[in-house]
């Protein structure tokens, strides 16, 4: 993507295809140039069901946590 001085940036999180439309649609109407990108999930989905069981396990009181103070300071020595 090539940016020229001056230019603006909007992003939109588009909750289903209906908002996607009337957006595009908006956008034609004024004939305002315009790009959709697909966000790509961040993690892959076996990292997310870890990530939800380690907060379970957290509020089950099976795993604690420590402030960051305290981990940095347990790698600084």
């Amino acid at each position: 993507m090539i940016r020229f001085a001056g230019m603006k940036v909007v992003k939109v999180d588009l909750r289903n295809d209906d908002e996607k439309k009337a957006i595009m649609a908006f956008l034609d109407r004024l004939n305002y140039r315009y790009a959709i990108e697909n966000d790509e999930q961040l993690l892959p989905e076996a990292d997310i069901q870890e990530v939800i069981q380690r907060k379970k396990d957290f509020l089950d009181g099976k795993i604690t946590s420590r402030p960051w103070s305290q981990i940095k300071q347990s790698y600084e020595s």
